[in-house]
């Protein structure tokens, strides 16, 4: 038996490359998976191909920036499986065009904070009652380092992510009571984005010479076993951290 046996995860961003990694280890650990992505074909493409294996997969279109969306996400769970054991929120509206402090405007932060901790904030608010009644459940919500060393340029979306590892701290004191443990990652991981243009490419490269490990992780095997482990009952004592998965990149207390 795998160490989620019996649990059932809404992994949120689920089309997404660490999203993918994360549901094939969630299902090879007997997890149940409830993909949600904006991207509805491909998600629902990755739920059929984990269901072709014998896991358990659905995969449901969900736009973030709606809070409908959201609950129906949370609704088809429970109407599905009956509960929901792990959160894992992924989702991101990404960093967006280079904006500097001085340029950023209303709307650029908004947008940044609607599809980063505010729609985290939903997912979780949504989930509690179903976690709270059997007193169990482990969120995992994702954050960046450039939200605590700072990335000029990225305004908004430092102060999103910086919010999120705000957010993951006063939940961790507010509903550990409750047996939910919740915690963040802030990952410097190689997704298929990457790949895409030789600018995407050549950063890459660059990356891998700079972590001292001298690789670039990957999602499924270098980000997704931290995220098992944290969503496992083995995990219940870890509670309101930032876990930097970027082979030493930055050392962040």
């Amino acid at each position: 038996m795998g160490v989620l046996e019996g649990r059932v995860a809404i992994i949120t961003g689920g089309a997404g490359g660490i999203g993918s990694g994360t549901a094939r280890r969630f299902t090879e650990e007997g997890a149940t998976v409830v993909l949600a992505d904006v991207a509805e074909d491909r998600v629902k493409e990755l739920a059929a191909e984990l269901t072709a294996t014998g896991a358990r997969a659905i995969g449901l279109g969900c736009d973030v920036a709606k809070a409908s969306d959201i609950q129906a996400v949370v609704d088809t769970t429970i109407a599905e499986y009956g509960k929901v054991d792990i959160l894992v929120n992924l989702a991101q509206g990404g960093m967006g065009e280079m904006r500097y402090l001085d340029q950023t405007t209303i709307e650029d932060a908004t947008y940044a904070f609607v599809t980063g901790p505010l729609q985290s904030m939903l997912f979780m608010q949504y989930c509690l009652p179903h976690m709270k009644e059997r007193r169990y459940g482990r969120i995992i919500n994702v954050s960046s380092q450039s939200s605590v060393v700072g990335a000029p340029g990225f305004a908004p979306y430092e102060m999103a992510k910086g919010a999120i590892s705000a957010l993951t701290r006063n939940a961790s004191q507010e509903w550990g009571q409750y047996g939910i443990v919740t915690n963040c990652f802030l990952p410097a991981i190689k997704t298929p984005a990457y790949d895409m243009s030789e600018q995407g490419r050549a950063a890459a490269e660059r990356l891998a010479a700079e972590i001292p490990v001298r690789y670039f992780g990957t999602p499924y095997e270098d980000c997704a076993p931290l995220l098992v482990f944290l969503a496992s009952q083995e995990a219940g004592y870890i509670n309101g951290q930032a876990i930097a998965v970027d082979g030493g990149r930055y050392l962040i207390a």
